[in-house]
């Protein structure tokens, strides 16, 4: 079995805003796109355009109808992919070692020339995060784009996973959540961020925010401004136009 190394100081990782994301799928899309054609065997289709279709996806939306305490339903949409837990037990159960966790910024990976596509890592890791590809007989997960994040010939604005990079609503950040003083560490601790079933003792570094109670907004006419007065003291420019109206044949006096 693979052992965990030592907690390390480093904790890249993601935080996605619940409350920002719109279930557009341009993260699962372009996930898709990059880790098809970079790190690792392609991320197979079967039957993609048949009666019964199926792929391999290192990240996926569910979205869910919420019913809060107070107000009306809410549509709640929840992007999931593989958390980077710091007490990993896909890799813990791993019998030949392809599932392993780095030491230098806790990224949990596979080593795909040692998977043997048993499954157990799908078994063990409670968020259904791991994917095994039906053509290449491996299991797959998310990377956090380890080949794009550390790319010295890419821009470094597009130094982020591609899901990040994509995201049009801005829901998703990366950063180093081992770091207090980091912009996702800020944001986790200013909106409340939470992990993803706590109780099972994971810790994921992946975090969520929680979606803001919607505001409620007065019923009020649309209309209502333009029947309203703008003016009742007969002076400037509705005065003039209420003398030249009045002035002309058939008109008020």
């Amino acid at each position: 079995m693979t052992q965990l190394p030592p907690p390390s100081a480093k904790k890249l990782g993601l935080v996605i805003d619940l409350d920002t994301c719109v279930g557009c799928h341009a993260c699962v899309v372009s996930c898709k796109g990059w880790n098809t054609e970079n790190y690792g065997a392609p991320l197979s289709d079967q039957n993609a355009y048949g009666a019964d279709p199926s792929g391999t996806f290192l990240n996926r939306v569910h979205s869910y109808e919420v019913q809060p305490a107070e107000g009306e339903a809410q549509l709640i949409h929840f992007p999931k992919s593989c958390l980077h837990c710091e007490d990993a037990p896909c890799v813990t159960v791993c019998p030949t070692g392809a599932s392993y966790k780095r030491a230098e910024d806790g990224i949990v990976l596979v080593n795909e020339s040692d998977c043997i596509g048993c499954g157990l890592c799908a078994w063990a890791c409670p968020y259904g995060a791991r994917e095994l590809d039906a053509k290449e007989g491996v299991m797959k997960k998310c990377t956090l784009c380890v080949d794009r994040i550390y790319n010295e010939n890419l821009p470094e604005e597009d130094r982020q996973p591609a899901c990040v990079r994509t995201c049009p609503a801005g829901a998703r950040h990366f950063g180093d959540l081992g770091d207090a003083d980091s912009d996702v560490s800020k944001l986790v601790a200013e909106r409340g961020g939470f992990d993803l079933m706590p109780e099972q003792g994971t810790k994921p570094v992946n975090k969520y925010l929680p979606p803001r109670p919607k505001d409620e907004m007065p019923e009020f006419d649309v209309l209502a401004p333009y029947l309203e007065p703008i003016a009742s003291d007969g002076k400037g420019f509705v005065g003039w136009l209420d003398k030249a109206l009045s002035s002309l044949p058939g008109g008020a006096k």
